[in-house]
């Protein structure tokens, strides 16, 4: 049995796809000569300075996510900033999981996902 590996990357001033996105090729275990896409690696990735992280564009001011009641007419739809200022955490936390293969493993893989905010960092 191999010992569980541990990244720690900081956010400060790194834009959100891109970190996103080499955050679930670590957690699904991409970077490991042994990758098999049905075997859980558990590798565990801690993210700190979320609240530092960047976006391109107009992404602050225009980007939405969306959400569906199952009712009809119960779509609603907040603003980007308006989740980057109440939680950075869930702004990160939203993107890997739509970077997640859509399986069994991928809450798996999300509760091997840490993040912190620079103040929270080391207080667990």
């Amino acid at each position: 049995m191999t010992p569980k590996k541990t990244y720690t990357i900081d956010a400060s001033g790194k834009i959100l796809g891109r970190l996103s996105a080499e955050i679930a090729f670590l957690l699904q275990g991409k970077n490991l000569p042994g990758y098999l896409p049905y075997l859980d690696n558990a590798a565990e990735v801690t993210v700190i300075n979320t609240s530092k992280l960047k976006v391109t564009g107009k992404k602050n001011e225009q980007k939405k996510y969306y959400r569906h009641s199952g009712y009809p007419g119960g779509i609603k739809e907040i603003a980007y900033k308006d989740i980057f200022s109440k939680d950075p955490n869930e702004v990160l936390r939203r993107a890997v999981y739509g970077m997640l293969p859509r399986n069994k493993l991928r809450s798996k893989m999300m509760r091997r996902l840490k993040l912190y905010q620079e103040d929270q960092y080391g207080k667990n």
